[in-house]
């Protein structure tokens, strides 16, 4: 089984690193940045997103393992002082996983030319410089004019995050749906939206057909994209799925209470 090593540059993550690497050798268990089995995050949910869309192109081959070295995240289970429970349960490794599911972002340009893209957290739409004007259609059905700052699409394991504070719903990752949240919605006598967040089955798609402005801004997970001139952006739920290499459950529920909630009161 052949493993990368993904970690941030904290002194904590660092330590980590180089504990986890002097075990893993120890092991006999090959390094290989290139095409390893197993990805080995060491940071946090941030660090993991960074692997994923480094090692994207792999995914049908790739499992992922999250190691924090602050406070457990929705993606890491393993707590930077257990490196030796780690690599032990490596080594006892049946090829066993659980898989979420990813958001797969399609963008039309005015030249005629495509990008594609894939998101584990979410995807966003916004203007810079002014109200974001846009058709919303779901599948090729026209459903609403959006006027606001922009739209949040977002995965399940995402709709804990950007999503959320957005008003979002929380939704559990065996759910194959994605989420379209309003960021900032005008909603007056002239402009009507939903006015609520959306979640869509997982065989039905979102295609946004914005107003021809430069100056919009595009995120995919934690990076940010200034497009050409866009007419049109589908959004569906991906065929890949992000697999996890999980050696111990914990409860969805129990992650978003310990995240957000914190000891539960007596």
């Amino acid at each position: 089984m052949r493993i990368a090593i993904v970690a941030n540059s904290g002194v904590k993550s660092r330590a980590a690193e180089t504990k986890l690497k002097q075990a893993l050798v120890a092991a006999k268990f090959p390094l290989d940045e290139a095409r390893p089995d197993v990805v080995i995050t060491i940071g946090g949910d941030g660090t993991l997103l960074s692997a994923f869309h480094r090692y994207a192109s792999q995914l049908n081959r790739v499992r992922f393992i999250g190691v924090h070295t602050g406070h457990l995240g929705f993606y890491t289970d393993w707590r930077d002082y257990e490196i030796d429970a780690l690599v032990e349960a490596l080594r006892n490794d049946s090829g066993e996983s659980v898989s979420y599911p990813l958001l797969d972002i399609l963008a039309d340009y005015e030249d005629g030319t495509t990008s594609h893209y894939l998101a584990l957290n979410e995807a966003t739409l916004k203007r810079t410089s002014g109200t974001m004007r846009t058709d919303v259609y779901i599948k090729e059905n026209f459903f609403e004019s959006f006027r606001g700052d922009g739209l949040c699409v977002a995965t399940p394991t995402g709709s804990t995050a950007y999503s959320k504070s957005n008003g979002g719903a929380v939704i559990h990752p065996r759910l194959d749906a994605m989420q379209v949240t309003e960021i900032a919605s005008i909603n007056n006598r002239v402009f009507r939206t939903l006015a609520a967040p959306m979640i869509l089955a997982p065989d039905e798609w979102v295609i946004l057909r914005p107003e021809p402005f430069q100056d919009y801004v595009m995120s995919i997970d934690q990076f940010t994209i200034t497009p050409q001139l866009v007419t049109a952006i589908r959004f569906r739920i991906a065929d890949e799925r992000i697999h996890f290499a999980r050696y111990r459950h914990m409860h969805f529920w129990d992650r978003v209470e310990d995240a957000f909630i914190g000891a539960k009161q007596e």
